[in-house]
């Protein structure tokens, strides 16, 4: 277990928390030239070091500077590992004021994926989400996004596989806390920092339509974009996802279809199947029509029950014949296999809690 306590004093600038161009402009303030704050960029993004004196290439002077102004050390500290057999590590994480989230890597064939938090807590609501049922405790700061994904290689133990991918699906909303997000998604793709493909990164979201338009209109976003659907009927989304009483799918759908796609990519409309709720053919049949005219590819979720949860899980035969409408009517479709549902780690599950048994799916 790792144990790394945050930097707590007010006077002190954690240089986790600094866009690129805050850490330009602080360099150039203490008197360095810019090539310092790649330097140190790579030092503490790159490599996980987050004490001034192992940076060798950073002069005795310098990090004097630094040490009297500045800390860059590591936002979390390690509560817990809950390990499933599937290969999945669920990460329970401490912050500095006390409160909680938790993140997963996820084991895939030739590398590892870090689901990531982006609030504690989450306000949206939704019913068929564990997270939603903790309300809005407070947003992630830059720093405590990226130090999930800068401590995590640490705890994988003698795994082979590299951690190259990050989905921000973990507790939260990712675009209720926007400008902290998109901080953290240009640090991890910048080629002089830590240089991850966005094309290994995906942005979730329930549908905040402004917030959509807002990344429409500044353009490249530098991650695919995936959208949380529940419902493609009105009443039946409202109900399962509050959300959809402030923007109606009407509006949603006209964010997407005028959300501008580079290189062939395509949104992605996640759909998670609830048994006797969402899950009939009927439904399968709205889910279509609203799907028709987008540049989208869909992924089926079986809902991941937890203790106490509303709903059950579908049976694999419905999920299947569910899919089957939409493959009919020419949509790209995939089943997603849930990892991680035996230490309540799978989509929909996390509360930042201690690790408990799950229920039998």
């Amino acid at each position: 277990m790792i144990l790394i306590e945050s930097n707590k004093s007010p006077s002190k600038i954690n240089l986790i928390d600094l866009s690129l161009s805050e850490l330009n402009d602080l360099v150039e303030g203490l008197g360095e030239k810019p090539f310092r704050a790649r330097q140190l960029a790579s030092w503490i993004f790159r490599k996980g070091i987050d004490d001034f004196n192992q940076m060798s290439d950073i002069s005795a002077s310098f990090k004097r500077r630094l040490e009297a102004q500045t800390t860059a050390k590591q936002c979390l500290k390690v509560l817990e590992l809950a390990r499933d057999q599937d290969g999945s590590i669920k990460i329970l994480w401490e912050l500095f004021d006390g409160n909680k989230i938790e993140s997963v890597i996820l084991q895939e064939r030739e590398h590892l994926t870090l689901c990531l938090s982006t609030q504690v807590g989450c306000r949206m609501g939704c019913l068929f989400c564990r997270t939603g049922a903790m309300g809005l405790i407070r947003n992630l700061t830059q720093g405590e996004i990226l130090s999930q994904f800068i401590m995590s290689p640490s705890l994988l133990g003698v795994s082979k596989l590299k951690l190259t991918n990050v989905v921000y699906m973990g507790m939260g909303e990712p675009l209720d806390n926007l400008s902290n997000v998109l901080k953290s998604l240009e640090i991890f793709t910048d080629p002089a920092y830590m240089a991850l493909s966005p094309r290994h990164i995906s942005l979730s979201t329930v549908g905040l339509v402004p917030q959509i338009e807002e990344i429409a209109e500044k353009g490249n976003l530098k991650a695919g974009l995936t959208v949380s659907l529940g419902s493609a009927t009105d009443d039946l989304r409202s109900y399962l996802m509050p959300i959809n009483r402030a923007y109606s799918l009407s509006q949603l759908k006209k964010a997407l279809a005028d959300f501008p796609l580079q290189g062939g990519r395509r949104i992605t409309v996640a759909y998670v199947v609830i048994k006797g709720v969402n899950d009939c053919l009927d439904h399968a049949r709205a889910f279509s029509r609203f799907l028709g005219g987008l540049k989208v590819k869909v992924n089926l979720i079986a809902f991941n029950p937890w203790p106490g949860a509303p709903f059950d899980r579908p049976s694999e035969e419905t999920v299947q014949a569910f899919k089957k409408v939409l493959v009919e009517k020419f949509h790209t479709v995939i089943v997603r296999r849930s990892k991680g549902l035996s230490v309540n780690a799978a989509c929909g599950q996390l509360a930042a809690q201690r690790a408990e048994p799950s229920p039998s799916v």
